[in-house]
């Protein structure tokens, strides 16, 4: 018979194969948590066939990284039959964190993205106190930026107080509240003020309140100290050279200024030795697909469509530079930006971006920046980039790595949780 666990993370997301950098995040606090001492560590997400419905970006379902023993992906099946169209498959989230919460484990429940994950461990919680069965649960929410960009800001400009209230008081229902950076949190009080000033309700003292940071985690270890022979076998592999390109990896999606880059490659030199590699998928990798056929330098692009987690840090670690010029659109804008942070810790060429959204807190004083929709100044800041001595392109690089050292997934961990105050006690060797 296996024994119960003491102490159990539920970490519910949008997990693996989604490309977007909070799938990762809770990928690196599960394995966090194992680390620390939680006997069990549960990923609860949705099933592949309906990540793969959605249109989202996936990573390529044969290369994921594997997770350690002790982390368990469940994907709950929808429950109900056609006549209950969408909410089938969050009634079977919903329900299966019932069942966890009920079965007498202390467990910790991390939700990221508040609609609609977090909704769905409110109404777990509340589920479970109802059966009248024993509840040991603490949960924290983290509003990583996208489900109030996309979510809650639209609901105050449409006029939707109800959807709106539906979310943020789910938020604030939970026993810790945290954002991803401060302009998430800024952008979460902004948008209850508004809520507040047309309906007299207190949402935004309570956000001021209750909201702390806690920075996306990152597994630096994935990213330090790579062997300069394996870099070289990864990029010969892909036909590049170390220095020999300008690189782009993120989600394919027009807020991520992918055109801008294009635009940009066409007007610098060094276009004439390097190519520039646009890496990921997403929604609009189509359009970005014409945009550079029809460039001149068009036989000097080059996309990556299979690009996995495995293979990214060496990418990054040959590029001459990477260039990530987001900005800001009413779908979604950049809250912090951890494929800049990863950039900063795998070395590699000069990070250029634009200070959209949380950008800011990620790179700190260690990139170029150049302003939104402007290719002449990612030319001119690739150009600049290039043109660093060798001594201080290594002293910038390594400025910058320290900086983005303060992401790593244990450190991390560890802010969130102490101050959470749900560190399972250590058990004896």
């Amino acid at each position: 018979m296996t024994a119960k666990p003491r102490s159990r993370l539920v970490i519910v997301n949008r997990a693996d194969p989604v490309i977007c950098g909070h799938s990762v995040e809770g990928r690196n606090l599960a394995e966090a948590a194992l680390e620390r001492g939680f006997d069990e560590v549960r990923i609860v997400t949705w099933p592949i066939d309906r990540l793969e419905a959605t249109g989202l970006p996936l990573k390529p379902l044969d290369r994921m990284l594997p997770y350690s023993e002790g982390i368990i992906v469940e994907r709950p099946e929808p429950v109900g039959d056609y006549k209950v169209p969408d909410g089938r498959w969050l009634a079977g989230i919903t329900g299966r964190l019932v069942e966890l919460f009920t079965d007498g484990v202390p467990t910790v429940c991390l939700s990221l993205y508040l609609s609609p994950h977090t909704v769905a461990v409110t109404d777990a919680v509340r589920a479970a106190w109802s059966t009248g069965l024993p509840v040991n649960v603490t949960t924290i929410a983290e509003a990583v930026g996208s489900d109030v960009t996309n979510v809650v800001r639209s609901c105050v400009e449409e006029g939707r107080f109800g959807a709106a209230a539906h979310i943020l008081s789910s938020y604030l229902a939970q026993d810790h509240c945290v954002a991803v950076s401060e302009y998430t949190r800024d952008l979460i009080v902004a948008a209850a003020s508004e809520i507040d000033a047309f309906h007299g309700t207190r949402f935004a003292d309570q956000c001021r309140e209750r909201i702390r940071i806690s920075y996306p985690a990152i597994d630096t270890s994935q990213y330090l100290d790579l062997d300069p022979a394996l870099v070289d076998g990864v990029l010969a592999a892909r036909g590049l050279e170390r220095d020999g390109y300008v690189f782009f990896l993120s989600r394919l999606t027009r807020a991520k200024g992918v055109d801008d880059l294009i635009a940009a490659f066409e007007r610098t030199p060094a276009n004439a030795r390097l190519k520039l590699v646009i890496a990921g998928r997403g929604p609009d990798a189509a359009w970005f697909r014409r945009l550079a056929a029809a460039s001149p330098v068009a036989d000097r692009i080059v996309f990556l469509d299979d690009v996995d987690d495995a293979e990214k840090p060496f990418l990054m670690a040959g590029c001459a530079a990477y260039v990530l010029p987001s900005k800001p659109r009413p779908e979604f804008v950049e809250t912090f930006g951890i494929a800049l942070a990863e950039q900063m810790l795998a070395g590699g060429g000069a990070v250029i971006t634009t200070e959209t959204g949380g950008i800011g807190e990620a790179v700190g004083d260690h990139a170029f920046i150049v302003p939104v929709d402007d290719p002449d100044a990612i030319a001119a800041a690739i150009d600049q980039a290039l043109a660093l001595p060798v001594e201080e392109r290594v002293a910038r690089a390594e400025r910058a790595r320290a900086y983005a050292l303060q992401f790593d997934r244990m450190a991390v961990f560890d802010r969130l949780f102490d101050a959470a105050g749900v560190l399972p006690a250590r058990q004896p060797a």
